[in-house]
């Protein structure tokens, strides 16, 4: 018997507060708006790419977001990319930067040792 007294009080307990949730909320919503995630240091938009900004780079995580292992592994495939690509271009550019007199000269000295 005393169960059931307890339940019936705590079932008039919650109808109530419900009542008063919906009741005193009136026109106005109970929660204001949220403010939508933002990436707090994103990829600069001045200067192109390095793997220290996608290294520095932190999504926002969400009840029902992504899988961070997913883009952590995506993320660190653009990096090593990127850093590849990286190193590339400072090859070329350190090969055209190269004096160009040295391969010229060594093509006139083939030619007169075949005559």
């Amino acid at each position: 018997m005393i169960v059931f007294w307890f339940l019936l009080i705590a079932l008039v307990v919650v109808v109530a507060a419900v009542t008063l949730a919906v009741v005193g909320g009136g026109s106005e919503a109970v929660l204001p708006e949220a403010e939508p995630d933002r990436v707090a240091d994103g990829l600069p938009e001045s200067r192109p790419v390095v793997r220290a900004d996608i290294d520095g780079l932190r999504l926002p995580v969400a009840p029902r977001g992504y899988r961070m292992a997913e883009v952590d592994d995506v993320l660190d495939r653009l990096g090593a990319e990127l850093a590849e690509r990286d190193a590339r271009i400072a090859e070329l550019s350190a090969a055209a930067a190269a004096p160009r007199d040295a391969a010229p000269a060594a093509a006139i000295d083939l030619t007169k040792d075949a005559r």
